[in-house]
């Protein structure tokens, strides 16, 4: 329930699709000869609202906290176990309609754990990633990723396919079933930098631990993140990403799948440092 409850209400209120909505709202009211002030009034502020949301660099200030929580992993010779890849960088509908791997923005996550796979060979790579989506068929995005990887020449016997999930709740629940990780072993979390404090919060609610891997980063830091976007939709584009994470953090938490609002690293995290790619 909770699933479907907030894939549905996020549907509509996706910062686009609810400034969208309210124009919508708005010229129709105008129809209406009483309230034809107000309607015209009110769409006409909300394309100017969505105009100054889409150019001016507000999505980024929202991502930068996200992204720089947890800093980029260095690896210090120790070895590790495993690799948790999170889905969400395959379309799966359309890999399967094209007969090839259809990556989006986030295809770093895949990227990464490529070469992550190939500096530890004897690590095990799970990737975690099933049909999380409102509408199409929830072609799950696991298997396809999985299949790419061995026609790259990754030894099919190292890899595990956890293709149930379609929220980061149940990557952590599913990926710790498969997993089954012991004691002492070092499995890296490989997902995007402003999807990591939430995807860290709840693998350690689920008695996984893992160490943070972040990758597709979308801020440059410095003055580069004051910079306006070249186009509406660019900006609009971050905005509904690093609005539903912040969101999604808050709603994990009220519901007990997060112990801390925001999770950081521990003090010993192993995590912290330079990137070593």
């Amino acid at each position: 329930m909770f699933y479907f409850v907030s894939k549905i209400v996020w549907f509509f209120a996706t910062p686009s699709n609810l400034l969208l909505s309210v124009i919508v709202l708005g010229l129709v009211l105008a129809l209406v000869r009483r309230l034809r002030t107000f309607g015209i009034g009110l769409a006409l502020a909300t394309a100017v609202a969505t105009i100054a949301l889409g150019l001016s660099p507000v999505a980024t200030a929202l991502m930068v906290p996200l992204e720089e929580r947890f800093p980029a992993y260095s690896d210090d010779g120790t070895k590790v176990d495993g690799i948790v890849l999170l889905g969400g960088a395959v379309d799966a509908t359309d890999s399967l309609s094209r007969g090839r791997i259809s990556a989006n923005e986030s295809a770093e996550r895949v990227l990464d754990t490529i070469a992550l796979a190939h500096r530890h060979p004897q690590a095990r790579i799970l990737i975690s990633g099933g049909g999380g989506t409102i509408f199409g068929n929830g072609d799950a995005e696991a298997p396809i990723i999985a299949d790419y990887f061995k026609s790259i020449g990754i030894d099919p016997a190292r890899i595990v396919i956890e293709d149930r999930s379609r929220t980061t709740w149940e990557n952590a629940l599913y990926a710790r079933e498969l997993a089954k990780p012991k004691a002492g072993e070092r499995w890296l979390l490989v997902t995007s930098a402003w999807h990591m404090p939430r995807a860290i919060g709840v693998f350690e609610k689920a008695a996984f631990p893992v160490t943070a891997y972040p990758v597709d980063f979308r801020t440059g830091g410095g003055s580069n993140n004051l910079r306006p976007f070249a186009f509406v939709s660019d900006g609009l584009r971050r905005l509904d990403v690093v609005t539903k994470e912040w969101a999604g953090l808050i709603g994990y938490y009220l519901t007990g799948r997060t112990s801390a609002l925001f999770p950081a690293p521990h003090a010993s995290s192993d995590a912290a440092g330079s990137a070593s790619l």
